[in-house]
Formats: C-alpha cells, sequence, structure tokens
C-alpha cells in the first residue's frame, strides 16, 4: 500500500510504497476512504512536538473495515467505520473517569508499529493512527461503527475535530443553558464549539479570530456576536458585550500562548478557562494567580474532547441527521491522495476549514 511519509521535519511528505502488518489481537486493518487534515498533523510534521522519524502521520479517518486480529468481535470486514487516535482500555483510572484520551494503559501497537519500510526498517505510527495512508491498523477501541447514510469524507471529522470542539463544551466544561461563552479561534474545533455552545443554550456564544471569512464562519455556526482581534482588544471587547462582568467559559481552541493569556481576564467569577488547542512542548502561559482564587476562576485542560467516541459519535451522527450539527458545511475543500501536500500547505496558510483526502474506492 501507499502512505505520505515524513522522512524530514518541514519538508514535504513523499508518497511510497510501505508494508502494513496484519492486525494482531484486538486489533482491526480498514482501507480508508477519507483523512482530514487537521493542524496537529501539521504540527507534527513541521516538527513543533519532536517525535521520531520517519514517520506516517493523520488521524481524523473513515474507511471500510477488510480484516480483523483475533478477540475481535464488534467490527467485521466491510463495516464502515470512523477511526481516532483515542486509543483506551476503558478501566485505568483516566478511562474511568471518563478522561479516554488520556488512557493510561499501553497497547501493543505503542511498543511496536505495524508499518515497515519493503527493507523491513521501521516507520513510526504517528498519532497512533497514520492515517496519511490507504490503509491503517488500529485498536479495536479506535473505532466506531457508521451507518451507509454518512459520507465518509463528513465521517472523518468526527475523528477529532468535531469531538474535540463540541466535547470540550458538553464534556469538559459541562455547559448549562444561558451561560455567557466565548471562543477564541474558528478553525475546524472551533467552530464545533461556537456549535456547542449554541446547541446547548448559550446567552451568548463569542467568536474571537483574527480571519474575517473565519468570523464570518462563525455565525453560521451559531455565534451570536464576533470579535475581529486584529482591530479590537478581545479582552475589553468580551467585557463590553457581557456588561463588565466577563464570560462563564472561554474556549481557547488554537495552541497560541497570547490567546491563552487573553482568555483569563476574560473570565466572570466563577468562570473557566478551556485550553482545547495545543502549544508547543516548551511554551508557557502565565495568569494571575490572586485573580483565580479570589474570583473562584478556573483553567481545564480538554484533551480530545473528554470523549467517550463508542458514545459521542453516536450521538453526533444523530444531531447530524437530524439537521441539528452542521458537518458538510466545515468541509472546504477535497483532494486526491497524490495532492496531500497541497492540502497541508493551505492548512499552514490557514485556508479552508477542513480539508479532507478521498480516496478511491477500491477493493
Amino acid at each position: 500500500m501507499r502512505a505520505a511519509i515524513c522522512r524530514e521535519f518541514g519538508q514535504p511528505l513523499e508518497i511510497a510504497e510501505v508494508e502494513l502488518a496484519p492486525p494482531g489481537p484486538g486489533e482491526v486493518r480498514a482501507r480508508l476512504r477519507a483523512v482530514a487534515i487537521c493542524h496537529s498533523d501539521v504540527t507534527f510534521a513541521d516538527g513543533g512536538w519532536g517525535g521520531d522519524l520517519p514517520a506516517v502521520y493523520g488521524h481524523e479517518a473513515a474507511g471500510v473495515v477488510t480484516e480483523v486480529g483475533d478477540g475481535v468481535s464488534e467490527f467485521a470486514p466491510g463495516d464502515r467505520v470512523v477511526i481516532t487516535l483515542v486509543r483506551n482500555c476503558g478501566a485505568c483510572p483516566c478511562c474511568e473517569r471518563n478522561m479516554r484520551g488520556s488512557c493510561e494503559t499501553r497497547f501493543p501497537l505503542d511498543a511496536q508499529s505495524p508499518l515497515r519500510f519493503p527493507d523491513g526498517s521501521p516507520i513510526v505510527h504517528g498519532l497512533r493512527t497514520a492515517a496519511f495512508a490507504e490503509e491503517v491498523v488500529v485498536e479495536q477501541s479506535q473505532m466506531v461503527r457508521i451507518g451507509d447514510d454518512i459520507a465518509f469524507e463528513v465521517a472523518s471529522l468526527l475523528a477529532c475535530g468535531v469531538i474535540t470542539g463540541y466535547g470540550a463544551v458538553v464534556n469538559t466544561a459541562e455547559l448549562t443553558p444561558g451561560k455567557d461563552v466565548v471562543v477564541i479561534g474558528t478553525g475546524g474545533v472551533g467552530l464545533n464549539a461556537v456549535q456547542g455552545a449554541a446547541l446547548g443554550g448559550s446567552k451568548r456564544v463569542i467568536a474571537v479570530d483574527l480571519a474575517a471569512d473565519k468570523l464570518a464562519a462563525a455565525k453560521v455556526f451559531g455565534a451570536t456576536d464576533v470579535i475581529d482581534a486584529s482591530v479590537d482588544n478581545p479582552v475589553k471587547a468580551v467585557r463590553a458585550l457581557t456588561g463588565g462582568r466577563g464570560a462563564d467559559f472561554v474556549f481557547v481552541t488554537v495552541g497560541a500562548v497570547e490567546a491563552m493569556g487573553q482568555s483569563y481576564p476574560m473570565l466572570a467569577p466563577g468562570g473557566a478557562s478551556v485550553l482545547v488547542g495545543m502549544a508547543g512542548g516548551d511554551a508557557r502561559s502565565t495568569f494571575n494567580p490572586l485573580a483565580l482564587s479570589d474570583g473562584s476562576r478556573r483553567i481545564l485542560g480538554s484533551k480530545m474532547g473528554q470523549c467517550d467516541i463508542r458514545h459521542d459519535i453516536p450521538q453526533l451522527i444523530g444531531l447530524y441527521r437530524a439537521g441539528k450539527l452542521k458537518l458538510d458545511e466545515l468541509i472546504t475543500a477535497r483532494y486526491p491522495f497524490d495532492e496531500i501536500n497541497t492540502a497541508m500547505d493551505n492548512v499552514r496558510k490557514g485556508i479552508g476549514l477542513r480539508n479532507v483526502i478521498v480516496f478511491g474506492e477500491g477493493p
């Protein structure tokens, strides 16, 4: 099969023939039909978070099961599935607290990648998925079956961008109706935080971004107000929109330390800043501890929206089928696999909400 390999950080991916091991116990192999490009993939490929090379990245995927390993009873060849990076045991302390994206168990695939070059040398199984490829082998907990009525490119969005943004609102913040909400960053993840807040009955949903086109998109997804941070001071603007009180929740969906720093003074007493975007490994954010303790304010981390994919993805599909959740509108462009570097470059430039690689039908 072919895969897009990162051999050197910051350089174009190389599409080459690789070998994929058969699924082991508890593992599943699938042929991909679509993979969306997340900014995390670009950050890894550019060396922002380090790691070993060569590697295959990609983690927002959908496809068809082709083979299952021993002990797999929930999936069978022919099943249409969403494939995520959330590999979890369901029993460790984090899983018991419904923090499955932070599962503490080490799996066989964590120890040995299923990817090899034809000469037998290993390739890193990037983001536990390696979905910039025609096929993947993943642990069975990383998959959710979908119906025939969901297009693969739409389904791929559910693997990360949607559950991360929507889940931060519903699961991490446990938003209740009537709250004032700010979402900083209205890309693919941020727009799902916006629509999660809107569907949750927020009083105000205030979107903050530097790009006019993304602020326009935020209005489509449910924002009541928008702030162009290239023109206005976002802290002062949020304070003005909330009558000086501040926001009950601020969701920071970008990895920029400056945006995190702006979120803390936006908070109302009892409010929480929810850090969704991933900053660089050496990045540091500062806050006023007196303001936090005196106002009972909080800072919450949210990885993958604290989602239980077996519960949350079917629920999101139900909202989509009912016309309440926007997914088609998130897709800006579709690219064939051979044009993956063009799609990656457009993500780097901030062009589009979600760019999706679409594979041929195949066997």
